[in-house]
């Protein structure tokens, strides 16, 4: 069964009615040009179930760890042109000090024709998952998608999530992916009402979907 991840939440009653749907992850963005980005912390409570991932962009250590804290944050998603050494800093130095070390760390990839799955090597003794998004503008959130034929080009060992475009008419083309290590999608701007505003009948029918 495929991991759900919906990504750039950030309203109150939103996000309770998205808790219903039980998603695996729900992402908060932490990045001042993104119209997803968050200053306050949500006021509903979100169950254990549903692992709170912060989305960061080429952001400090203090910085980050500080979201943690105060969002009580369950993962950390890296979403710029962060190194492998700066993620050992991060989780063995800094979270460690911190009591921290429990996070759960994903790195953002972005994909295109000549990228070089071969310098995920360095990244794999660090992260728990591997996310893989479209080649775009900015950071995230372009709404466009990518070859998928490329991830047969990814060896590696690390399970990864899917972003990038994905809309809700993709539920069964997800499923015929053919990879051992896929393991999960991440959503956000095709299921959106407006920016941070998600249609949650449009999740819901595509949850459904995905896990026939």
């Amino acid at each position: 069964m495929l991991l759900l991840k919906v990504c750039g939440m950030r309203d109150t009653a939103n996000i309770t009615e998205l808790i219903k749907l039980q998603p695996d992850f729900m992402g908060i963005i932490f990045h001042e040009k993104s119209p997803r980005n968050v200053l306050e912390i949500p006021s509903v409570e979100i169950p254990s179930s549903i692992k709170k991932v912060g989305v960061f962009v080429d952001k400090d250590i203090p910085n980050i760890i500080e979201k943690v804290k105060d969002f009580k944050l369950d993962g950390i998603q890296l979403h710029g042109s962060e190194s492998p050494n700066f993620i050992k800093e991060l989780l063995n130095n800094s979270l460690l000090e911190e009591g921290l070390r429990e996070v759960s760390l994903i790195k953002a990839f972005n994909i295109s024709e000549d990228f070089n799955f071969e310098q995920l090597q360095a990244y794999e003794p660090f992260c728990d998952y591997f996310l893989f998004d479209a080649f775009g503008k900015k950071a995230g959130g372009n709404g466009i998608t990518f070859n998928w034929e490329l991830l047969q080009k990814y060896n590696g060992q690390t399970p990864f999530l899917l972003s990038g475009g994905i809309n809700g008419d993709m539920a069964s083309k997800l499923k015929q992916i053919d990879h051992p290590k896929f393991v999960g999608v991440d959503i956000n701007s095709g299921f959106e009402i407006k920016p941070a505003l998600k249609d949650i009948d449009k999740i819901k029918k595509f949850k459904k979907e995905l896990v026939k």
